[in-house]
């Protein structure tokens, strides 16, 4: 991987940069660090107005047409707590292989009636390259 380096710091940005380099690369991984920060700082306002922001960026990403796109957490972070947590972390995986369609939220409990359940993050990675057609045999 290439760690793509860009001028500002907002979420603009990084879709700025998705978008120059769309093109250039199978794999991309955009880090949202805020949702995090918030959490530890239990700045629950701040959190949902990043998670809002992006919200409406979204429509941009999925412009650039992804044959899988994933969102999630590297852990959970409840403002609550100000610290990490061992919660469950919500996991939507968007692709043309997807049964999906029985959550109606991106949310924590909502993503517990998800067909992925609750799984380890490690298996991740698989199930990512399943849904693009990158692997020949899953779970082999």
């Amino acid at each position: 991987m290439d760690v793509i380096t860009f001028e500002g710091e907002t979420i603009q940005d990084e879709i700025n940069a998705l978008k120059k380099y769309y093109n250039d690369y199978d794999f991309f991984f955009i880090h949202i660090k805020k949702t995090d920060s918030f959490g530890e700082d239990g700045n629950f306002e701040g959190k949902i107005s990043v998670i809002e922001e992006f919200d409406k960026q979204f429509p941009e990403i999925l412009s650039l047409k992804p044959d899988v796109l994933a969102i999630t957490g590297d852990h959970s972070t409840p403002c609550s707590m100000k610290s990490h947590s061992w919660h469950p972390v919500p996991v939507l995986i968007y692709s043309p292989y997807c049964l999906g369609n029985l959550s109606q939220r991106f949310t924590e409990r909502e993503c517990l009636k998800g067909e992925l359940g609750i799984f380890p993050s490690f298996k991740l990675m698989p199930l990512l390259l399943a849904h693009s057609g990158k692997l020949a045999k899953f779970g082999a």
